[in-house]
Order: C-alpha cells, then structure tokens, then sequence
C-alpha cells in the first residue's frame, strides 16, 4: 500500500494545531488514494507529541532521530527517506519554517509543490488542491503532477478530528550527513497568553481606523473576550502601533481562521490577500464604501469607538 506522509510541525515535541489538521485531512485523503497515513516526526520530543498524533488517526509514524534543528539538516535528512521509501505524497505545515522545508526536498528530488492550500481533494491517484493566487484576486485549484506530490496546508483548512488508532512506530536514522549549518540562537517572541496568529481560529484585526497604539487595546479587549489572536494591517504596522510579527496581508502572514473581525481596516487587496480565504468576515467600519465591508459576511457601519466596546461587553455579558 502507498503511504501519505504528514510532515508534524511541532515545537519541542509539541504538534501545533496545524498538523492536527493535516492528519484530519490526510484520513479522507488516503481512503481516496488507498494509501495508508503515516506521519513523519523530525527532531527531539517525539514522547511529547506521539499521544496527539494516534489520536488523530496515524497509523504509523517514522520518527527521524539525529537530525539537526537547522533546516537544511532537516531538508536533507526528509529527502534522503522519501527517495528511499517513495510515498505517494507528502503534507506539510504551509508556515514559514514548512514552505522551507518542502521547497528544499522538491528541489533535492526535482518534484513539485503546491503551497497555501486551504481546501484538498482528490482526483485519480492525485491531490487537487484549492489555492488564492495574484495577491487573491484569483482561486486556483492546483495539482502536482510529478512524484512525489508536496502540497503545503494552511492552518485552519480543515478542522482538527479525533480518531484513535493504533500507532507503529519506526525509529529512522537521520541520513545525508553534515549539512555544514549550524543553529546559533533561537528567539523566542512571547504571545501575551493569545494564540499565534497563524494558527488562530478567531482573529481580532486593527488597522489605520483605530487611530493609534494606545487604541489597540480596545482591539485586544475584544481578542481576549473571543479567546482571538490580535492582528494588525500594514498600516497600523507601518505606524508602530502594533508589531510586524502580527501583520496580516501579503507581506505579513496568510490566515484562514474560523471567524475573522476586521476593525477600522479599510480592505485594500493587500490585506485581503492575507485573509479573504477566512471561513467568515465580520467588518466594522464606518465607512460604507469601504471595500472590507463588501468582503464582509456580517458588516457593521459605525464607529469603532462605539461598536467595539459595546460588542466586547456584550459577549462578556453572555459568557457570564
């Protein structure tokens, strides 16, 4: 039987949400494909993740050990096992850390990848997958027709399921030798207790409407009464008013949450690049012409000074 790998993007040994939604994904994949799920652990901590990944329905896992935290260590020790084990597709984290990744084991194996999928199906012995293109201005639905077939997932694509199985593991020596790189600090940013923003399924959004950093904290109050991650547009960014690590749009990161709240953002196709695939927008702004609001599948013309108080008192009000 062929094998349908899922990459686990993980931190310390900790699967992030993503693969968990890959593995949801790869079950129905695979029973389309007569393939089997298997998922591919790379670096220290598999004790930390093994529990989660059988709990999504992996009926194997190949768990890399030896292999450095730098990423061309990695890139060279998963294609060195994919060369040797041929599965018929790989799923990986569409994160900064896996479009590295899977970039770098399609170029070692002169194969294709489709990144930022947000929706997956298959067709024949192949992954059809679903994708924004030209800054999201154009879906596309994509397919990689060399092997194997290297399709990078968004987070929140699919929701994450249980299904309890029975787990094989193999340990895997890392192959492919010294990489010649060497890791020599990670930085860690600290979140404040919110979730990360590309991984969030609710997400409170300021832009130049908020009108400055003292101001963001109306959007965080209501981030935090929705358990949301905070973003922020370029503009805002480019004020100051709020870190570029939570900047959404084309060159800030690419969400597709559950529910995405855009406040005081005017909806230029920058920022829509980032976002639009969000299962459903809330727009408020008090601009009635403003593009966000055509997006919008709730849309809310007022002024947020107002609006977002009164929202965020409301939902306490009915979570007490």
């Amino acid at each position: 039987m062929s094998e349908l790998w899922v990459v686990i993007d993980h931190e310390a040994g900790e699967p992030r949400k993503v693969s968990l939604q890959m593995l949801t994904a790869a079950r129905g994949l695979a029973a389309g494909l007569g393939s089997e799920t298997v998922a591919v652990f790379l670096g220290d901590g598999w004790d930390l993740a093994k529990d989660k990944v059988a709990a999504h329905g992996a009926g194997k896992a190949l768990v890399i050990s030896g292999v450095g935290a730098d990423p061309q260590s990695q890139i060279d020790a998963l294609a060195s096992l994919v060369e040797e084990r041929s599965p018929a597709a790989l799923l990986v984290a569409s994160s900064d850390s896996g479009k590295d990744l899977a970039a770098g084991v399609a170029a070692k194996l002169s194969t294709g990848v489709v990144s930022d999928a947000v929706e997956l199906a298959v067709e024949g012995d192949r992954i059809v997958a679903t994708k924004s293109v030209f800054g999201g201005a154009t879906t596309v639905r994509a397919q990689v027709k060399t092997s194997p077939q290297i399709v990078c997932v968004k987070p929140n694509a699919v929701p994450a399921e249980e299904a309890p199985a029975a787990l094989a593991e193999e340990q895997v020596s890392a192959a492919g030798g010294d990489s010649g790189v060497r890791l020599v600090e990670t930085v860690k940013t600290e979140a404040g207790g919110r979730p990360n923003v590309e991984e969030a399924s609710i997400i409170v959004s300021g832009g130049r409407g908020v009108g400055s950093a003292e101001d963001f904290s109306l959007i965080e109050a209501l981030a935090d009464t929705l358990g949301a991650a905070v973003g922020a547009s370029r503009a805002a960014v480019d004020a100051g008013w709020y870190p570029h690590s939570h900047q959404v749009g084309q060159t800030g990161k690419t969400v597709s949450p559950q529910l995405y709240v855009a406040v005081g953002i005017s909806g230029a196709i920058q920022h829509r690049a980032g976002m639009q695939t969000s299962k459903t927008i809330v727009a408020i702004n008090k601009d009635p012409e403003a593009p966000m609001l055509g997006l919008a599948d709730f849309a809310v013309v007022g002024d947020l000074f107002s609006v977002v108080p009164a929202l965020t008192q409301e939902i306490s009000n009915r979570k007490a």
